[in-house]
């Protein structure tokens, strides 16, 4: 079998791989072969398809506020940007916003990370308690101090949808999608030279983009590289109340727990306590942390909760940045041309439009064009600097 030859061979097809295959192959510039390596190609264990799908702009740092400002616009802009052959897909996006709510312990972060999300161009509101009381009349406040409201651009979609667009986009403009996975990469006087896949073959490379999710830390591995990324197991609980929400937003809770309008019902969890949340090895809902902490937290918090009822469940694996929760990107300096795309913590799907363009850019001009992601690069971990994001959900 002749060996096949890429300028790009992309690890991993979904929304990160898909999303760079995208912006690479849409760049009249780049004139290369791309391939991207996928062995899953329905997206059935993806993330993304996994998550609960939203996309806010009420983060702590402004690299991610301006990663998902410009998510918002790459959504609003899909069916025209995505469209094949007269057919535009619809991501379903809906505006519903996200609202952030805070105890007096943690008004001044709330009151910080709005100024700065303002600043940027996001349209977050902080309301009183009195003014919860008012909007969310089935929300109890008496315990609050505040919450940040995402009056637009902050919401939720069908991530599977999304990644299938980009996917069907990308293989329009000439991008080879390879049903198999990655096992290795074969390494030449400091750059990777060979993609090897799980049936034999081996792609010859110019150039390599890590997207491989919660595979991503085995496959730098023997490499000499280390990257902090493990996989954490998120489960997501389908809900029916008897009660209507008028108005509900996402609502991300002071305890971590959150929940969104979906459907007739409500979808909503909440990350296990940290000595509970070991590696993930599984796709096992975790019931125990309905009964047993979910479902008292927001029933507390939504007294129309304390009769709902479950009515569906799913567990997905966040590829999670044990350093400090944010995206690595870019080239590692020991091997020259294998970019990392990896660590999203939760926040990857509504992140991906701006890493892949992010991606593109370096790979095609060797630098960040419209948004600097320097500060996001190996650089900090390998000086152990880590740049914490509060705002992970």
């Amino acid at each position: 079998m002749a060996q096949q030859n890429f300028d790009v061979v992309i690890a991993g097809g979904a929304a990160i791989g898909s999303s760079a295959a995208y912006f690479l192959s849409a760049d009249a510039g780049f004139k290369g072969r791309i391939a991207v390596v996928e062995l899953d190609p329905g997206y059935q264990f993806s993330a993304t398809a996994l998550s609960a799908a939203s996309i806010r702009h009420q983060f702590s740092n402004a690299e991610n506020i301006r990663m998902s400002l410009f998510g918002t616009q790459f959504l609003r802009e899909f069916a025209t940007r995505m469209a094949v052959d007269g057919s535009a897909p619809d991501p379903a996006f809906h505006e519903g916003g996200y609202l952030f709510l805070a105890t007096d312990q943690g008004l001044a972060t709330l009151q910080q990370n709005q100024v700065l999300q303002s600043s940027l161009g996001a349209d977050i509101a902080l309301l009183s308690g009195a003014q919860l009381r008012a909007r969310f009349p089935w929300l109890k406040v008496d315990d609050l101090a505040a919450g940040a409201l995402g009056l637009s651009g902050e919401g939720w979609l069908d991530a599977y949808a999304m990644m299938q667009g980009m996917r069907r986009k990308a293989i329009a403009q000439g991008v080879q999608y390879i049903k198999a996975r990655v096992t290795a990469l074969r390494e030449s006087a400091g750059r990777v030279v060979e993609v090897v896949l799980d049936d034999g073959r081996a792609l010859a490379c110019g150039a390599v983009i890590n997207a491989a999710g919660t595979g991503a830390a085995a496959l730098s591995a023997p490499l000499g590289i280390e990257l902090p990324v493990r996989a954490r197991k998120r489960s997501v609980f389908y809900v029916q109340c008897p009660e209507a929400l008028p108005g509900c937003p996402m609502v991300i809770d002071p305890s971590g727990a959150y929940f969104r309008p979906e459907g007739q019902g409500f979808i909503m969890g909440i990350a296990p306590p940290p000595d509970q949340d070991p590696d993930a090895t599984d796709f096992e809902v975790q019931h125990a942390l309905f009964d047993e902490i979910l479902w008292p937290v927001l029933a507390a918090r939504v007294p129309a909760f304390e009769a709902l009822r479950c009515q569906r469940s799913w567990a997905g694996h966040y590829d999670m940045n044990l350093f400090d929760q944010n995206l690595i990107i870019g080239l590692h300096p020991s091997v020259g041309n294998l970019y990392f795309a990896n660590g999203l913590s939760g926040h990857g799907m509504q992140q991906a439009p701006a890493i892949g363009r992010a991606l593109s850019e370096l790979i095609t001009t060797g630098r960040y064009q419209t948004l600097d992601l320097s500060r996001l690069g190996w650089q900090r971990i390998l000086a152990d600097q880590p740049v914490f994001e509060v705002n992970v959900v």
